[in-house]
C-alpha cells in the first residue's frame, strides 16, 4: 500500500507516533517583512524608513536614494566567492555627500564585524545605523 505524504503523517499522528513536520519558517530576529510601493522590506522598521525618505525628498531635504547598494568588502577568486556587504540604503544630500545607512533593531556581533570590515575598505564612506 502506499501513502502521500501528508497520509503518512495523518497515519503517525493517529497512532501516536512523532512526526517530522516542519515548523513554520520564521524570521531570525522575529521581524516582519512588509512590502511598500510594490518592494519588499525586511522589516517594518527598514519599510518606515524608506517611507520617511521619500517624504524627505518630496520636501528638498535629500536629493535622493538608493536602495540595497552592494560593497565588495574582500575580492574573489576562481576558488572562493567575493564577500560582500548590502546595504539597506544610500543617502545622497543636497550638498553633494552621500551616507550609507543600515537599519537595524540591535546591533549583533555579525553586524559589528561586518561594518568593521567596510570601515578598513571603506574609510571615506559614512556608515550608520538607524534604530
Amino acid at each position: 500500500m502506499r501513502m502521500t505524504e501528508d497520509e503518512y503523517m495523518a497515519y503517525l499522528e493517529r497512532t501516536g507516533r512523532q512526526t517530522a513536520r516542519q515548523k513554520p519558517n520564521r524570521q531570525k530576529y522575529n521581524n516582519k517583512r512588509t512590502w511598500v510601493d510594490g518592494i519588499c522590506f525586511h522589516s517594518k522598521k527598514e519599510a518606515d524608513y524608506y517611507q520617511e525618505l521619500k517624504l524627505l525628498m518630496q520636501a528638498g531635504e535629500i536629493s535622493g536614494f538608493c536602495l540595497q547598494p552592494e560593497f565588495v568588502l574582500v575580492e574573489g577568486n576562481p576558488k572562493d566567492r567575493a564577500i560582500t556587504y548590502k546595504a539597506d540604503f544610500i543617502v545622497f544630500n543636497k550638498d553633494g555627500t552621500y551616507k550609507i545607512v543600515d537599519v537595524k533593531g540591535f546591533e549583533s556581533q555579525q553586524w559589528k564585524r561586518t561594518a568593521k570590515q567596510f570601515r578598513l575598505k571603506f574609510p571615506e564612506l559614512e556608515l550608520c545605523i538607524e534604530k
